[in-house]
């Protein structure tokens, strides 16, 4: 089973995307013995059942004609990233400036491999860090980076 590329399925439903005023942070194919298209979407003011349900009747008839998989049958689903979800899109970086973020990172850095720290400011190719222990603002690169999200904080 093959699935054509995310940019030509991301293309395909894009226009439906922002006509519902829905943010597509990533698709995920997967090709296993139960294979399935996976949109995972955001919204200014978050995603809930209705919102996941509405884009899935809408994007449907469109990746039907698409045809996504090559004739082949898998399943469409639609999803909220989560609480924990990755920082991927520009979006997701400026919505995190000034907050706490937990970074999990490829290789130790100073011994660490899991650094958490406020986030100060991002480009292409770094985020700006602050850990609030100096005054001094840091850059790490992102190729650095396994993973980087918000940070969770229970009252």
């Amino acid at each position: 089973m093959k699935f054509k590329s995310v940019e030509e399925i991301e293309n395909a439903v894009r226009k439906i995307a922002d006509e519902m005023n829905i943010e597509i942070i990533e698709i995920a194919p997967k090709i296993s013995k139960n294979p399935s298209l996976t949109f995972f979407i955001d919204t200014e003011g978050g995603v809930d059942l209705d919102t996941c349900e509405k884009f899935h009747n809408a994007i449907d008839g469109v990746l039907d004609e698409l045809d996504p998989s090559y004739g082949e049958a898998y399943t469409l689903n639609v999803s909220s990233p989560g609480i924990d979800r990755p920082l991927k899109t520009a979006r997701d970086f400026e919505r995190c400036v000034g907050k706490d973020v937990e970074i999990k990172l490829a290789t130790p850095l100073q011994g660490k491999k899991y650094i958490e720290s406020k986030l100060v400011g991002y480009d292409e190719n770094n985020v700006v860090l602050n850990d609030g222990k100096g005054e001094k603002d840091y850059k790490l690169p992102l190729t650095k980076i396994e993973k980087i999200n918000e940070a969770i904080k229970f009252d």
